[in-house]
């Protein structure tokens, strides 16, 4: 088992120096996620490397240990897992603590399989929508309840005999795609989820190297059950929305220049580097290699005079937790910046768009939040001395943390310990690039 991240509460960021160095982010969180809930339904034994063994990932194992899958940590971020084909039903809930996407996974992929379980998950968790995923996987035949407002906790029951489900999603989901999917392996003929948008795409490419034969046509993913995944190595690139944070902290501090290492440029992934670059941020992308069936790179990031854009609506799946860490570049950014089509953040771990203006607010930016998005008017240093509640959000914190780094006074959060969700060395990565940061 891995060491806890320690336990922080409140934290500051100061501007001061500039950053400078060489840094590597964590592994990256989705594929982390599918690695350890793909291993442990496989057929043998899945080795992982690179995993991230952050606080979601740590709940994701958890979960499948409770369907009888043996994970077992060997190195740092070294993980075997010895897959059980015929998952137990747990005989306590299935606490999949902060994460939507452990928790979303995890119901649809079990689903193909003859089980009756219970998921529940921390205070924020049981908040958010599971209709999206509860709906079509009773359309396959599973059994589903949950409150009536369609949260956690939810029980399902599967015989492991599903319909196959001809599915057109309302929105761009890779969690609803990939629950449907999974659930998928356990029917009797061809599966097919259809987007409005392309949504990130881990699952299809994790799916061919577990041995399933996956057809994508256009917008359209289809699979044919019955079908058994096969154990695989997987190596884990590092996360393009953790080298966010220190990218962007670079773009608005003065003097920096930074290079970010191993960072996956999936193209699903990738919106918010595209809209940066449109900002006018000097970035530059080298050193690129296939690790792990994708393509990554090393970035190199210099401080830039960046300026306000439109983001187009479209690029929002490609984004979609980034939002909150552009916001902070487009309050130090010459002019508006205005961000529409993501009304998909109000359920996130917190309401992401009301919890981004108030971040923003507290620190003398002027923002125009609206149903769907907001719309910022940058300065080139922020007033900043504003206290920030997170409200229970590791990305809310660390863009904060950010934002302080260019702000004439101190900013400070409530709860730094969430950060651990995501990114449990985002301290060292930042005071090793000489940012004025603590944590208490």
């Amino acid at each position: 088992m891995s060491t806890p991240a320690p336990a922080f509460h409140r934290a500051i960021a100061r501007s001061g120096r500039a950053l400078t160095g060489i840094v590597r982010t964590p592994g990256d969180k989705s594929i982390s996620h599918r690695s350890i809930i793909f291993g442990a339904l496989a057929e043998g034994v899945t080795t992982i490397s690179g995993l991230l063994e952050g606080a979601d990932i740590m709940s994701t194992i958890g979960a499948m240990r409770a369907f009888d899958a043996r994970v077992e940590r060997r190195d740092v971020g070294v993980w075997e897992i010895t897959g059980t084909p015929t998952p137990v039903s747990p005989g306590v809930p299935v606490d999949c603590g902060n994460s939507g996407t452990g928790v979303r996974l995890v119901m649809g992929a079990v689903s193909a399989y003859p089980v009756t379980a219970t998921f529940t998950g921390d205070a924020s968790l049981t908040s958010r929508p599971m209709r999206r995923i509860l709906d079509p996987l009773r359309r396959m035949g599973v059994t589903a309840t949950s409150t009536a407002d369609g949260r956690l906790p939810a029980t399902i029951t599967s015989n492991g005999r599903l319909s196959p489900l001809d599915y057109h999603s309302p929105r761009a989901s890779a969690q609803v795609k990939s629950a449907i999917l999974l659930a998928g392996l356990g029917a009797t003929g061809t599966t097919t989820v259809h987007e409005p948008e392309r949504s990130r795409d881990h699952t299809e490419n994790m799916l061919r190297a577990f041995g399933i034969s996956i057809k994508v046509d256009g917008l359209s993913v289809s699979v044919t059950g019955p079908a058994k995944l096969r154990a695989a190595h997987v190596h884990v690139p590092g996360d393009p929305s953790s080298a966010a944070f220190p990218m962007v902290a670079a773009l608005i501090t003065p003097g920096s220049d930074v290079i970010i290492e191993n960072i996956m440029m999936n193209p699903t992934r990738t919106g918010l580097f595209e809209t940066l670059t449109e900002m006018g941020a000097e970035l530059r992308k080298f050193n690129f290699r296939i690790s792990g069936g994708e393509t990554v790179a090393d970035i190199r990031v210099r401080h830039s005079e960046l300026r306000g854009v439109t983001v187009p609506p479209e690029r929002a799946p490609s984004m979609i937790d980034e939002y909150p860490v552009l916001a902070v570049a487009s309050a130090c950014a010459k002019g508006e910046t205005v961000m529409n089509g993501i009304h998909e953040l109000r359920v996130k771990e917190s309401d992401r768009i009301a919890a981004t203006a108030s971040l923003l607010r507290c620190n003398g930016v002027e923002v125009r939040e609206r149903d769907d998005g907001m719309t910022i008017t940058g300065m080139k240093t922020v007033p900043g001395g504003g206290h920030v509640v997170i409200r229970h959000d590791h990305r809310i914190a660390m863009s904060a943390l950010v934002l302080g780094l260019n702000a004439r006074a101190t900013v400070s959060i409530d709860d730094a310990s969430m950060i651990a969700t995501s990114f449990p060395n985002f301290f060292r990565v930042m005071q090793a690039l000489g940012a004025d940061m603590a944590a208490s």
